[in-house]
């Protein structure tokens, strides 16, 4: 019996088993639980969604497809391209190589020729000395008072 009056002494006020006006009640505690029906229609919601996120998945996969294949497709015409420059430039190259080491081998050959003029041309010069001393010996014999 001292139970009861020390609990009715304790400090503490006892829980009111009614809702207090400043707290609302849950939705989920006050709705009562759906129907077949409701339930019926969120799970077709739900499908109806579900199928339209999976149309919208396959229609941005069917586009990054078409880029991709794109990409691809343009890639493999670029390298045949560089390919087909590559080899145009290795040709041109290769002949403009060829005509270098023939206008080398002509420098070559005019150069030998040229060795052989040197002695000529020297030769040229001491007879131009020579003719312009006679003629110069000619034009006091001329002169000649």
């Amino acid at each position: 019996m001292e139970e009861p009056a020390a609990a009715a002494a304790s400090p503490d006020p006892p829980e009111d088993p009614s809702p207090s006006p400043s707290s609302a009640p849950s939705p989920a505690a006050a709705a009562p639980p759906p129907g077949p029906r409701e339930l019926a229609a969120a799970m077709e919601a739900v499908e109806r969604d579900a199928a339209a996120i999976s149309d919208s998945y396959a229609s941005l996969f069917a586009s990054l497809r078409v880029a991709l294949a794109n990409v691809t497709s343009t890639s493999a015409e670029n390298m045949e391209c560089l390919g087909d420059v590559v080899g145009r430039l290795q040709e041109s190259a290769l002949e403009a190589s060829s005509k270098g080491n023939k206008y080398i081998n002509s420098c070559l050959r005019l150069n030998e020729e040229m060795r052989g003029l040197e002695s000529l041309a020297m030769q040229l010069k001491i007879l131009r000395k020579n003719v312009d001393s006679l003629d110069l010996a000619v034009n006091q014999l001329l002169r000649l008072p």
